[in-house]
């Protein structure tokens, strides 16, 4: 094998490629970096036995093959060659390669290609194109909500299934902690009905976010994996092997109290309350009346803060307490300016969506204060 290809675009491959490696593994394999010059492309693929990512770019190949390095050391050495192209030449035997640039070697150990493991065997029961945006829309709002608790593992990731929304066939993503909830919909795109439904780990939905950019992404998912293809890189998972809650069981259908509010303003006054409060509680009380909302925080060891936010609310008045940390993820992920808060009691979690569409639904569970 006998390749060179632009220090720039390597580096960057590289650096993707490496964020999938384990780096503790017990398994040598796992972590080098599968390198295969065929053509004039370079494809890369990386595996932790969970997740892989392979993803292809142009290089100049003068004799095709392939083998596999450790790929965090690859990283940082194509990080410091000085000049613009890298050369890569496989020795006799194909125990090592050699790396330059410029003035710099470095001959590095290999391991055969065939003993990498392949995620991508199998075959996947759903597939679908759809927009970017929508899917990064999917995870970029529900992300925040899922659950870091190991013990219960089937909320350690993202519900994705096709549902319907009031007659309107549409492409859902929830996920919860079990102190607040997200839900977040987009039109369900050809090829996605009857999908099953799929738990996406939190390890994978961060790497689904770092390559989702414009156009469009092709989705396949069967009932044990998931394949993202963005452009040229493409991502396979194992699924989360669990039944996610019935989570509309969690939505109230009875609050009745409808509070409208810019959702920065309240984002900055529950901020500024919040500085006084404990850090493990950061409960803030939130009194609702007539035209105004009220925050209040008391923590015993350092002091009282108290702040109004101008609302619209004609209901009677209330008093409810929330994590203020968890109520601003909550509004940071508003799409409008405005936040409708739709309250029962103050026992009963809140409901918290756009002013404007209805694609987007959180529920935050209240505090005792």
């Amino acid at each position: 094998m006998k390749f060179s290809i632009e220090k720039s675009v390597i580096a960057k491959a590289i650096a993707h490629a490496s964020r999938i490696v384990e780096k503790r593994s017990t398994i040598p394999i796992l972590a080098n970096v599968v390198l295969r010059a065929d053509g004039a492309e370079l494809s890369l693929r990386t595996t932790d036995l969970d997740l892989e990512a392979s993803l292809t770019i142009p290089a100049d190949v003068d004799v095709a093959g392939a083998t596999t390095v450790p790929a965090t050391l690859l990283s940082d050495i194509v990080r410091k060659l000085a000049g613009d192209t890298v050369s890569f030449v496989m020795e006799a035997g194909g125990d090592s390669i050699m790396v330059g640039a410029g003035r710099s070697k470095f001959k590095l150990q290999c391991l055969p290609e065939h003993d990498m493991p392949d995620l991508n065997v199998g075959a996947f029961s759903h597939d679908f194109t759809m927009p970017a945006a929508h899917l990064k829309k999917l995870i970029g709002r529900t992300q925040f909500a899922i659950s870091t608790e190991e013990t219960r593992y089937y909320l350690n990731g993202i519900f994705m299934h096709a549902a319907d929304e009031l007659g309107r066939p549409v492409l859902r993503a929830v996920a919860t902690d079990g102190h607040r909830l997200a839900r977040v919909d987009v039109e369900q795109p050809h090829g996605a009905s009857g999908m099953p439904g799929i738990i996406i780990p939190r390890k994978t939905v961060g790497e689904f976010d770092k390559i989702l950019e414009a156009g469009d992404v092709t989705v396949e998912v069967s009932d044990t994996k998931i394949r993202l293809t963005a452009g040229t890189t493409v991502i396979t998972s194992k699924l989360i092997d669990g039944t996610f809650p019935q989570y509309e069981k969690v939505i109230p259908t009875t609050n009745n109290k409808v509070a409208i509010a810019d959702a920065t303003a309240i984002k900055a006054s529950t901020d500024r309350v919040a500085t006084v409060s404990s850090e493990r509680g950061k409960a803030v009380k939130m009194t609702f009346s007539a035209g105004n909302l009220h925050l209040f925080v008391s923590n015993p060891d350092m002091g009282n803060a108290e702040d109004d936010v101008e609302i619209d609310y004609d209901a009677d008045d209330l008093d409810i307490g929330f994590n203020a940390r968890y109520i601003n993820d909550i509004l940071n992920n508003i799409d409008s300016k405005r936040a409708r808060i739709i309250l029962g009691d103050a026992g009963s979690p809140a409901i918290i969506r756009d002013e404007e569409g209805d694609d987007t639904l959180f529920i935050l569970m209240p505090m005792r204060v």
